[in-house]
């Protein structure tokens, strides 16, 4: 699918980026205090640090801002989860390298997915769907992880085992974004990090010694 683009009337990209980053930071604070409905683009501007007028030579509508704010997130988690990776595809320490990656941009970004999960649903028509592929798209990612162990023999899973436990890694990471607020009473994150990875790698032993004993239905 291909990316939305949000006009802008100036023509110097990096300046276009720089400011929509300013907004992106404005407008989360404002979103999650606030929530979407009730942020105007006037004080989304002024947390931003400019006027309304040179805010919408950036934007054409607030709902262009919570775009851009969804967008930006899974940009960022798509970098995070590629770095370093590239040389160790298809063993443990990759797939263990992409878990932490991931758990901790939800940690660092743990403001800005609370808003877009809160907010996701005032996206219009045609940014809902993009927005929810780029999603499915940060799992698949595991999936690709998870896969190339197994063509390497680091794993033995079936295709539907590793979309499963993609899923399952992709919701452990937002769970310390969700409920961080409680979840660090009892860990770091380095310690949620090892323990959820511990689990994950317990749980694929448990379901390859499974697939040989339950009959598929």
């Amino acid at each position: 699918m291909k990316k939305r683009e949000i006009q802008a009337s100036v023509k110097d990209e990096r300046l276009v980026q720089k400011r929509r980053d300013q907004m992106i930071k404005g407008a989360v604070t404002l979103f999650k205090q606030k929530g979407f409905h009730r942020t105007t683009t006037r004080e989304i501007a002024k947390a931003a640090g400019f006027s309304i007028g040179t805010l919408y030579e950036y934007i054409r509508t607030k709902e262009d801002v919570l775009y851009l704010v969804c967008d930006s997130i899974y940009d960022q988690v798509s970098e995070r989860l590629q770095e370093d990776l590239e040389n160790k595809q298809g063993t443990l320490e990759s797939l263990k390298l992409g878990i932490t990656n991931f758990f901790q941009v939800m940690d660092e970004m743990q403001a800005e997915v609370l808003v877009m999960y809160q907010e996701v649903k005032s996206l219009s028509k045609d940014a809902l769907p993009y927005v929810l592929k780029k999603e499915m798209e940060m799992v698949a990612m595991f999936e690709h992880l998870l896969a190339r162990c197994v063509e390497n023999g680091e794993l033995k899973l079936s295709e539907k085992q590793v979309e499963l436990i993609a899923h399952n890694i992709f919701v452990q990471g937002q769970m310390w974004g969700f409920r961080r607020w409680a979840l660090r009473k009892l860990f770091t994150l380095e310690e949620y990090i090892n323990l959820q990875t511990e689990l994950l790698f317990t749980g694929i032993d448990g379901e390859v010694s499974a697939a040989g004993k339950i009959p598929e239905k």
